[in-house]
């Protein structure tokens, strides 16, 4: 592996986090932040998830849509002057989507006609694919005029990680769709042309959701007039944030199955999209200790096995013990081995099973320690 997974703190603008659930991807996420900052960065990691896992694992109480910056002294505990900032927020999709309407109005009026309107107030924290655009919408606000020089995304699980990063498209998708400019249509004239299709459409909703939802609906696409563009070049520029070569792209698994199948088709998907994987982490793997074939430590187990002093049989029992782990720990890497291949040359860390829970950042530490260090 040519690149390391601290070659790409020390060099990206933005990592993204990628996984199945249940996987330690939140605190991979919070462990790239902290060693972030650490070097002098100036960081914040966001999280998608509505669960409160970032916040346990940065010792927070809650985290807000903006960014809240944590204490140094609670995650820099060797000192030194040259440390740089830790912030972390966990997006709130409505807030997020309202901000943006205030941006792309013409004027307070049409902000308000929006915000106001129970389409709008409905489809702004509940419509299918509105929270992974809203992600898309706060990491480029973040990047833009948030002023870190390292942005850390935690995804949801790995599916709907997907749809957080084809937001940008299917929001162009739906500008272009002949409904929705119909929708948009502003004069009589025009709807009259057009009026057979809209309210062939209309009745067919209406049947389901009712006469007085269609009004609100038909309202918000009116006050909405003129800002399309808007939502669309923002569209274009988060497409090629992603594209471009200061993001990263990092792929958290673990040894299970199902981990493993989820790793191998998200992979294969940022393949096709044109954005390779750059590092691979493996969570929660059974470390290897020493060298020794499984076989060989077997064989001597056998020989304690044959002797009749006490100690030999408990040095058998440790022996047999010992192959037992290193056949998981081989078995477990071997899985990764068709994984490694669509990662190419990026970077792979093996994170193995502590002691303890991750919830604070000593916990981080020790994960980090094993994250960065100098071999696989």
């Amino acid at each position: 592996m040519s690149t390391h997974v601290a070659q790409l703190v020390d060099d990206r603008a933005i990592l993204v986090c990628c996984g199945t659930g249940g996987v330690g991807k939140t605190t991979v996420a919070a462990v790239l932040a902290v060693e972030g900052a650490r070097r002098g960065r100036n960081a914040v990691v966001v999280t998608i998830d509505p669960a409160k896992r970032l916040a346990n694992t940065l010792g927070l109480d809650t985290l807000s849509n903006t960014p809240h910056e944590i204490d140094r002294a609670r995650w820099h505990t060797d000192g030194g002057a040259g440390a740089g900032r830790l912030s972390a927020m966990m997006l709130d999709t409505k807030s997020t989507f309202d901000s943006l309407v205030t941006r792309y109005s013409a004027d307070p009026e049409q902000a308000e006609r929006i915000l106001e309107n129970r389409f709008y107030r409905s489809i702004s924290s509940a419509l299918s694919g509105t929270q992974e655009y809203m992600a898309m919408e706060k990491l480029y606000e973040l990047h833009e005029e948030g002023g870190y020089d390292l942005i850390i995304i935690d995804t949801p699980p790995t599916r709907h990680a997907l749809d957080f990063l084809d937001a940008p498209r299917r929001l162009t998708r739906l500008l272009d769709n002949r409904i929705f400019k119909l929708l948009m249509t502003p004069t009589r004239a025009s709807m009259r042309v057009a009026g057979r299709a809209v309210q062939a459409f209309l009745r067919t909703v209406s049947k389901v959701v009712g006469g007085e939802a269609i009004n609100d609906v038909v309202a918000f696409f009116r006050a909405f007039e003129g800002m399309e563009e808007g939502f669309r070049d923002r569209a274009a520029r988060v497409l090629e944030l992603l594209a471009a070569g200061t993001t990263g792209f990092v792929l958290v698994t673990s040894p299970r199955r199902d981990a493993v199948d989820e790793a191998m088709f998200f992979a294969g998907k940022l393949a096709e999209g044109n954005m390779p994987v750059d590092a691979l982490v493996v969570n929660r793997v059974h470390p290897r200790f020493g060298d020794e074939r499984p076989e060989g430590l077997r064989a001597r187990a056998a020989t304690f096995a044959q002797m009749d002093a006490a100690e030999a049989s408990e040095l058998a029992a440790l022996y047999a013990n010992l192959a037992d782990f290193q056949e998981i720990s081989d078995r477990e890497r071997h899985q990764f081995d068709d994984v490694r291949t669509l990662v190419d040359h990026g970077a792979a860390a093996y994170v193995p099973f502590l002691s303890r829970d991750v919830h604070d950042f000593d916990a981080l530490a020790e994960v980090g320690t094993h994250l960065f260090a100098p071999g696989e």
